[in-house]
């Protein structure tokens, strides 16, 4: 299970961008993060940058994933749901929950999502 923003575990860093502008001004070595954005992601695409985007619908994670995403974080009531398209299609994307703290990390770990963010590190 991947653990990004947990003190005791090294993570990359995450950047959150709310343009396209905005990833310039980034460290070339981080993740951006942003709300679902097809001109956002296909730039990142183009320009092969790590990205994590939010998603609402099985149908944006789709589209996250064929367009490079790093990470899909969908919306807590279509979690399992995405997860489960993401097994099925072979995502090479990585689906994480969005947690507050880390005491739902063993109950997501039993629902088998590939890992965890912690809500500190996103907008």
């Amino acid at each position: 299970m991947i653990i990004i923003g947990d003190q005791f575990v090294p993570f990359e860093q995450i950047e959150n961008i709310d343009s396209i502008e905005d990833i310039k001004d980034t460290a070339s070595n981080s993740t951006v993060c942003f709300e679902y954005d097809k001109p956002a992601m296909l730039y990142c695409f183009d320009n092969q940058v790590a990205y994590c985007v939010k998603i609402t619908s099985i149908k944006e994670a789709v589209y996250a994933n064929a367009l490079g995403a790093k990470y899909i974080l969908p919306a807590r009531n279509i979690l399992e749901q995405v997860q489960k398209t993401a097994e099925n299609y072979l995502f090479d994307s990585k689906v994480l929950a969005v947690i507050e703290d880390e005491s739902s990390i063993e109950e997501l770990a039993l629902k088998s999502i590939d890992g965890v963010i912690f809500q500190k590190l996103i907008k």
